[in-house]
């Protein structure tokens, strides 16, 4: 038991770390310019502590963040965008009450469409050698053949959301790191499936 819960205590101190080194490089790229290339190490570090591997975390994180910054931003950034309108569109049309509420829930069901796919974005850019205009397709395409892996996706994000709504303090303290920690952790068994089931049909 205590092994578990040492184990548990390491997990989240990584969580804590990485959620650190996030803040930090996406402020250091004036946000905006951060964004991308930040998360893009974020989730490359930890694919690499999911797979079990020994590294300086400080250095390795600036050193992806240096070379994934053009590709980086090139990846997140319009995703950032589409996610800032849509949330800017449903809060908007909430204002306007019920007789806007057909708008109101296309546009919520759009966010929630671009969330799921999302989720796949950075571990599929990480753990697969694509070009980078291949990432997008290749995030729908799973999101929509694998449902009940994206349900359990949305399940784990709503649930860091509300933890964050309720304790806003954990967004500077561990929830972005949190949600890389265990969207690359998830991501990387779904993959593993999924090329498993492709092998046993033999397609490569």
């Amino acid at each position: 038991m205590s092994m578990k819960v040492q184990a548990a205590c390491t997990e989240v101190a990584w969580a804590a770390r990485l959620n650190l080194l996030w803040l930090a490089f996406t402020l250091a790229g004036g946000v905006v310019l951060g964004l991308g290339p930040a998360t893009v190490a974020a989730y490359t570090l930890a694919r690499r502590h999911a797979r079990g591997e020994s590294f300086q975390a400080w250095r390795e994180f600036g050193t992806v963040y240096r070379r994934e910054f053009v590709r980086g931003n090139l990846l997140v950034l319009p995703m950032a965008v589409v996610a800032t309108v849509l949330v800017g569109n449903y809060l908007y049309l909430s204002a306007l009450g019920p007789g806007a509420g057909a708008p109101r829930i296309a546009t919520l069901v759009a966010l929630a469409a671009l969330v799921v796919v999302g989720s796949y974005i950075g571990p599929i850019y990480t753990h697969y050698d694509l070009p980078l205009r291949a990432c997008l397709p290749k995030a729908s395409l799973f999101a929509i053949t694998r449902p009940a892996a994206s349900v359990v996706q949305l399940f784990v994000l709503s649930g860091i959301a509300y933890a964050t709504s309720v304790m806003p303090v954990l967004a500077a303290v561990i929830s972005i790191g949190a949600w890389i920690h265990v969207n690359t952790w998830l991501c990387l068994r779904f993959f593993q499936e999924n090329e498993a089931r492709l092998h046993s049909k033999g397609i490569s």
